[in-house]
């Protein structure tokens, strides 16, 4: 049996084999428990390097990729953050010991229940969860020093663009089939958008609407 301390040493092993080197977010990462986020049947895979089901038809992400899309992301002690696609809640956690604030939707109304729960207990008071549409953003809240987007979309969402301040950065995967598909940075300057492709990933499809659950 390993102990959590050994346990710990070996996950951020993995994610400094995998590229994660930014020491800010290394220790974002040591803070959260990504066993919180696991349930059921995958529990005892926790700290495996690899994604996992949750309900709804979604996944949690492979810890490397949040790691490298939340690297990317240079996320800043005083940043306003937005996240399109809660999901497990992993993500926001991870982001929330580096901003000021995080607002995380998702279209699925049990998955924000089940994270705000999560968020509750562990003492997330910097993290405000909404059910709503992603696609569209939050613009009562915007304009994001960052945005991340948990879901692939053929193009980046017009409306989240909008929504970016100058000088803020999006980080979110694009493509047109499960199969191909790469992750983005998106810089906003003062006369457009930078736009830089960093790997190839695989994500659920972006969805447009409220689901029915």
């Amino acid at each position: 049996m390993i102990d959590d301390a050994e346990r710990k040493m070996q996950f951020l092993f993995q994610l400094r084999q995998k590229g994660v080197t930014d020491a800010r977010v290394l220790s974002a990462m040591e803070k959260v428990d990504r066993g919180q986020f696991v349930r059921g049947h995958f529990a005892d895979r926790a700290y495996d390097d690899m994604p996992l089901p949750i309900s709804c038809g979604q996944t949690i992400s492979q810890p490397s990729v949040v790691g490298l899309m939340t690297q990317a992301l240079q996320v800043q002690p005083r940043d306003t953050v937005l996240e399109v696609g809660t999901g497990s809640g992993y993500q926001a956690a991870v982001l929330s010991h580096l901003a000021r604030r995080v607002y995380t939707v998702d279209r699925h109304r049990s998955l924000t229940r089940a994270a705000e729960l999560i968020f509750t207990r562990g003492g997330y008071s910097n993290i405000t969860v909404l059910t709503s549409d992603g696609c569209f953003g939050l613009p009562d809240q915007g304009p994001f020093d960052r945005i991340l987007v948990t879901a692939a979309a053929e193009d980046p969402p017009g409306p989240l663009l909008a929504q970016l301040k100058e000088g803020g950065i999006m980080v979110l995967p694009v493509g047109q089939s499960d199969h191909v598909q790469s992750l983005i940075k998106v810089t906003r300057r003062a006369d457009g958008f930078d736009y830089e492709e960093l790997m190839p990933v695989r994500f659920v499809p972006l969805v447009e609407g409220l689901a029915r659950d």
